[in-house]
């Protein structure tokens, strides 16, 4: 296993960044196509959400490694390589691995313990086994980290530690009061009909609102939002669907506005915002004070260059812009960006009357949100997962071995057993089966305890080398054993759960 990943996030990146990577469905298959091309990279996948792009790639070379998916990186995200390479982070083999999984069960999440990250792993795997870019490691690698992700939810409280981030962006716009209280008879307008507007428009028909509208690109796909909000047993939100020209139309009736679109500028500007609301666009305020954000937490977990058990610091954390304060007075309309790059002029925030609550916004506020003893057990979870998960990659490294020094001894039974019919032409059917079966008794009794040892030395940190020691021990044919793995590979149940 030559596992690595090399991404950025709302830990090492500011979103001003992450807005000009971001990678839309058509690049993200085009990154994809285009590794599996370069010479290092054997397998790939990408990881991209509203706060994180990662590109996961089985590699033969580190450095080149590295490098090549560095630069890939920055071509298709547009962002020149120069300045993205201070925000990326690298990770590699066991620590690749915890990352995932560290991401899957919310601890890398923005707000800590959300679930939504693991329908997010779900669809990247699933693109990487239909561009046929995920082979065997990187399959077993994203299906175990579903399966860790939903562990760590249902054996711990870690939903207690944080929730989605649309509940957390409503928490945020209630201010403190419930936001259960606080949406009573709203009406909300829900921008976009993606997994996390579907999501959005979700939550605020728990939350409580009256109505939700629906605007969309593509009208069906409102029309099929719409249906799935009143035909959902725990609410009774009106609702309907609505085109996207209407969206001037219906600012002026909304109190609540959500938008999480795939639109590369912005879908909504302050000078909309405040026809909409029949008000004067307040004039800039001076330059904004700049603050620097302390580095993460957990460093570690960021770490930049990592090979042979060293590890570089990642960079200091990105310095953050802190714009100016939000009107204090009555709120008329308030927004939800959760948009990646943003839907909503950050100039909102100087319209009098409303306010904006956007992925940067979001960062600042979970930085400050208290753990719960719970993420001790999932980071325990998480660990426990990635040891079983080496070994049992270690093991299976060395399983195509065992599976050839198996069929070479049984075609060297066959041979003598053909050899012995032509010396011994006058044997019943019955002596020969038993000397068969005796010959292949004496061999499995043979091969029992080196291939049951070499499984459990293969299995542990640096046992990749009994499978080559077994390898050359037999004098078996490497062809053989990449026969053997290849045919593993293409199983067709393979990669399925």
């Amino acid at each position: 296993m030559s596992l690595l990943v090399v991404g950025l996030s709302h830990r090492s990146a500011p979103v001003s960044v992450l807005e000009r990577a971001s990678l839309g469905a058509d690049t993200q298959a085009k990154l994809l196509q285009d590794t599996l091309a370069a010479e290092p990279a054997t397998e790939a996948a990408v990881l991209a959400t509203c706060n994180r792009i990662e590109l996961y790639a089985d590699v033969d070379k580190f450095h080149a490694g590295v490098a090549e998916l560095s630069t890939l990186l920055a071509q298709h995200s547009g962002v020149g390589l120069d300045e993205l390479t201070p925000y990326l982070y690298v990770h590699y083999e066991d620590r690749a691995v915890h990352h995932l999984f560290s991401v899957a069960c919310g601890l890398d999440s923005m707000v800590v313990g959300e679930g939504q990250i693991l329908g997010q792993i779900k669809d990247a795997l699933a693109r990487g086994q239909e561009l046929h870019t995920a082979g065997r490691l990187l399959n077993d690698l994203f299906q175990q980290a579903l399966r860790v992700g939903k562990r760590a939810h249902s054996e711990t409280g870690i939903d207690r530690a944080g929730q989605s981030l649309v509940s957390f962006g409503l928490q945020q716009l209630a201010a403190g009061a419930d936001p259960g209280l606080w949406a009573q008879g709203k009406r909300a307008l829900v921008i976009g009909a993606g997994s996390m507007s579907s999501l959005a428009a979700a939550t605020l028909a728990r939350t409580g609102v009256a109505e939700i509208v629906v605007a969309n690109r593509t009208r069906s796909r409102a029309d099929r939002l719409v249906e799935i909000l009143q035909q959902g047993d725990d609410t009774t939100v009106r609702a309907h669907a609505v085109e996207m020209s209407a969206v001037g139309d219906e600012l002026t009736r909304a109190d609540v506005v959500v938008s999480c679109t795939g639109a590369t500028g912005l879908v909504l500007t302050a000078d909309a915002l405040a026809d909409a609301l029949g008000v004067t666009l307040d004039a800039p305020a001076e330059a904004p004070a700049v603050t620097a954000h302390p580095a993460p937490a957990d460093v570690d977990q960021h770490a930049a260059w990592v090979e042979n058990g060293s590890t570089t610091s990642a960079p200091e954390a990105p310095r953050r812009v802190t714009l100016p304060a939000q009107s204090t007075g009555p709120v008329k309309l308030a927004l939800l960006d959760l948009a990646m790059p943003r839907d909503i002029d950050g100039a909102a925030h100087r319209i009098d009357g409303v306010r904006l609550v956007d992925i940067e916004s979001l960062a600042d506020a979970s930085a400050d949100a208290p753990m719960a003893a719970d993420v001790d057990q999932v980071r325990t979870i998480v660990a426990d997962e990635v040891a079983a998960f080496g070994a049992a990659q270690r093991a299976a490294h060395v399983a195509p071995t065992v599976v050839a020094l198996r069929t070479m001894a049984a075609d060297v039974v066959a041979g003598e057993i053909a050899r012995l019919d032509g010396r011994l032409p006058d044997l019943d059917e019955k002596q020969r089966a038993e000397i068969t079966q005796t010959v292949r008794r004496v061999v499995d009794k043979l091969l029992h305890a080196p291939t049951v040892r070499v499984k459990q030395l293969a299995s542990e940190p640096g046992g990749a080398g009994y499978a080559d020691a077994l390898r050359e021990l037999f004098d078996l044919d490497p062809q053989t054993v990449a026969a053997v793995s290849r045919a593993d590979l293409n199983d067709p149940n393979r990669g399925r759960s």
